[in-house]
């Protein structure tokens, strides 16, 4: 798999995982989880299959619910779906395109505001730190580095 496809695995993956977690505990969860259990059952033409994903997928939820706002166990359940995502992806590239459309129909804001993450690279010397602008910003590894910000100010 190029370098190329693999960082748009991890970032689809990565979408698939917040837009699912913030979807847990939303409205309409019983048709969110419906379609996200088929979509990880596929090439499974078994019903326990879904079944099983689906008592996943709900498990999780249970775990949000009773977190509350606590933030790590988001973090965590976050994780762990964002690596199901990634290898049902790497498993069945094609899914892809599934994937991104089971998005935007449950996910719309996503699709309005693009997929919210913006990657740029700061090189050379910045002069005066740097400054990060956005909106919805989600800091996954409570870090903030040179890359994925730009710098504030133009070298004089």
């Amino acid at each position: 798999m190029g370098e190329e496809v693999a960082m748009d695995v991890s970032l689809l993956a990565g979408e698939g995982a917040t837009a699912l977690v913030g979807l847990m505990v939303a409205d309409g969860w019983t048709a969110v989880r419906e379609r996200v259990a088929r979509f990880f059952s596929r090439g499974d033409d078994g019903a326990g299959e879904v079944e099983r994903v689906e008592a996943e997928l709900e498990e999780a939820r249970q775990d949000l619910v009773d977190a509350g706002e606590g933030r790590e166990i988001a973090e965590e359940v976050e994780a762990a779906w964002r690596l199901r995502f990634r290898r049902a992806l790497r498993e069945h590239p094609e899914a892809a395109g599934e994937l991104r459309a089971l998005l935007d129909e449950l996910a719309p804001e996503r699709s309005r505001t693009g997929s919210g993450d913006t990657y740029n690279s700061v090189s050379g010397t910045v002069h005066g730190g740097l400054v990060v602008r956005g909106a919805g910003l989600r800091d996954h590894d409570h870090r903030v580095s040179a890359v994925g910000a730009a710098a504030g100010r133009r070298r004089g």
